[in-house]
């Protein structure tokens, strides 16, 4: 059950800050001091021993570059870990102080962060907050305190939970997916159709790209997204329909690779929200197309980047080290959040890389923390999150049958395989359940869905093995066994032997919403040469199949296809083999 405790000074007599500062009186007949800061402490999931809570705070006195919150429990709760601030305990006392990277705090400005705690008996909420030495006592401004709810109560009007529903934003289901059909974009069956043997899967479900600005009104007489909605009405009918939008042109976007660069500067954050998000979340907004269900996926790759490589690694660049110095990534996808979000029809999925770019220790946990912040800063909220998307425009296998990550042979582990290289999971699914898992204890909803892009790795044909690997090694084994026959996990474009995958269909495992073709099969990922275009598109030597690699796919040939044309662009060779490699085959 969700409850909520917001905290707000209303001192009626000057209240002197750490500094030794007075804070003066608001002048006005009320006599009422001014409020330094609130405080909106928000217990998210609560079960028999342990609690999840999510602390916000607005600063309303001088701008400060550091912060520490401070409050007591009156019974036995202990902060087991937490995010986005060092929150430390000492008996009943609590300190939360600012991470390196959010200290700063604007007049005005919020900063919110989290953490995990076990209880016995009651959990109540604290009673009074500290920032930096000044009171922040609960009242509501008038002298009256708030209600502090009770754990029969769902809380005050300022939480939208309810006893039935603590963890979904109100008007919204669980699972977009569940009941509905999916929009069939008519420009990509076209092309599907056109093609030997297309027509068996050109009525499934693709998203759409909206990858540059032009594309939302439509690119040389292509449809644009109110022509993309009015077909979605049209096929929905009488029941329910989702359709899947690709919200895909971040300033400085796609920083370490070059096939999908933007249209947009590594500084043109004003212009990526005033003329791209804020016409989408219009459009969106028309009440024609309040029935239905729009799925839209954030940002493909962007804060995964931030993550692995930014900080001067062996695959780090500079311009993903320019766009984790600038924010302009993180607060580029935080207003998408607020301002889809605030939809009621819209779902919001946050795409978070794959297994084999993010499933080390070294990544994995440092890309919730970064998710967490991005959901709740620059106005974003855990609610306005439905999930996260994982395999976007990749060819991880959705579950290996022959390789698990507890296999050993001749004692050793398979993670020593130069395959896996010492990673914790060897497919999407399990990456996908246990990151969900790791989200939802990091303060995000615990209603959370994923999805996996199942539109291209269903390694089929006669390549696919049928049995586990020889035992003669580790090496053996794996490589023997798995059926992503990718030369390097790391390589992902337009490769080599990969076929269709999963069909799209809804609440295929637990934990996971959806299998979704969010890459329409059969469109490049990028050009194999250099090709002259102006979308910003710049040639990727992974795309190169004569390319020996680089760092990130351990100097690995690329595997690439030969003769590709630009990312987006149809690519008949490629459809023409995810076709024939298709797992489950079409039939």
């Amino acid at each position: 059950m969700s409850r909520s405790r917001t905290a707000i000074l209303a001192a009626l007599a000057l209240v002197a800050g750490a500094s030794g500062t007075a804070l003066a009186v608001v002048p006005g007949s009320s006599g009422i001091a001014a409020i330094p800061c609130t405080v909106d402490y928000k217990v998210q999931n609560q079960w028999d021993s342990g609690f999840t809570t999510n602390v916000t705070i607005t600063n309303n006195s001088a701008a400060k570059t550091s912060w520490s919150l401070k409050w007591s429990y009156a019974g036995n709760q202990r902060v087991t870990n937490g995010w986005n601030a060092k929150v430390t305990q000492s008996g009943t006392a609590v300190t939360a102080a600012n991470e390196s990277y959010n200290g700063a705090l604007a007049t005005g400005g919020s900063v919110s962060f989290g953490f995990q705690g076990s209880y016995s008996g009651s959990n109540a909420l604290p009673t009074a907050f500290t920032l930096d030495g000044v009171a922040c006592n609960i009242d509501n401004g008038s002298g009256t305190p708030t209600d502090p709810g009770t754990p029969t109560d769902p809380g005050t009007p300022t939480d939208p939970g309810t006893p039935t529903d603590p963890g979904t934003p109100t008007g919204k289901v669980d699972n977009p997916y569940v009941g509905a059909k999916g929009y069939v974009n008519p420009e990509w069956s076209a092309h599907a159709a056109a093609e030997p043997g297309g027509s068996k899967v050109a009525n499934q479900s693709t998203a759409v790209w909206l990858d540059r600005i032009a594309a939302i009104n439509g690119v040389n007489g292509g449809m644009g997204l109110r022509a993309h909605l009015d077909e979605a009405v049209k096929q929905k009918g009488s029941g329910q329909l989702v359709i899947q939008l690709v919200i895909y042109d971040l300033p400085g976007r796609d920083c370490a690779a070059l096939a999908s660069n933007g249209e947009l500067g590594p500084t043109e954050i004003d212009k990526y929200k005033s003329q791209y998000i804020d016409p989408i979340a219009s459009i969106l907004s028309d009440s024609k197309y309040a029935g239905l269900r729009i799925a839209t996926v954030i940002e493909p790759d962007s804060l995964p980047n931030l993550v692995t490589n930014a900080g001067g690694t062996a695959g780090s660049t500079d311009a993903c080290a320019t766009m984790k110095a600038n924010g302009n990534y993180e607060k580029g996808v935080s207003y998408a959040l607020d301002k889809l979000g605030a939809i009621p029809n819209v779902y919001n999925y946050i795409d978070a890389g794959h297994h084999a770019w993010l499933g080390w220790d070294s990544n994995f946990d440092p890309t919730v923390q970064e998710f967490y912040k991005v959901a709740t800063t620059n106005g974003a909220s855990v609610n306005d999150v439905t999930g996260f998307i994982v395999n976007t425009a990749n060819y991880g296998a959705t579950t290996e049958p022959f390789v698990k990550i507890t296999d050993s042979v001749n004692g050793q582990t398979v993670r020593q395989s130069k395959w896996i290289d010492w990673n914790w999971y060897v497919d999407e699914q399990s990456f996908a359940q246990a990151l969900r898992t790791k989200l939802v204890s990091a303060g995000f909803n615990s209603g959370l869905g994923m999805l996996v892009d199942t539109s291209r790795n269903g390694w089929g044909g006669s390549a696919r093995p049928t049995a586990a690997g020889p035992t003669t090694s580790v090496d053996a084994y794996v490589n023997g066994g798995r059926i992503d026959r990718r030369i390097h996990a790391g390589n992902w474009c337009n490769q080599s032997g990969a076929g269709l995958g999963e069909r799209p269909k809804s609440a295929p495992a637990a934990g996971i919403d959806a299998y979704v073709w969010v890459k329409p099969p059969g469109e490049s990922d990028g050009a194999s040469s250099a090709i002259a275009n102006d979308e910003g598109k710049g040639f990727d030597r992974m795309c190169d199949p004569t390319y020996t690699g680089n760092a990130r796919n351990g100097n690995n040939p690329s595997g690439a296809l030969p003769n590709s044309p630009l990312a987006g662009k149809w690519f008949s060779a490629q459809f023409q083999q995810l076709l024939q490699n298709a797992y489950p085959a079409v039939s």
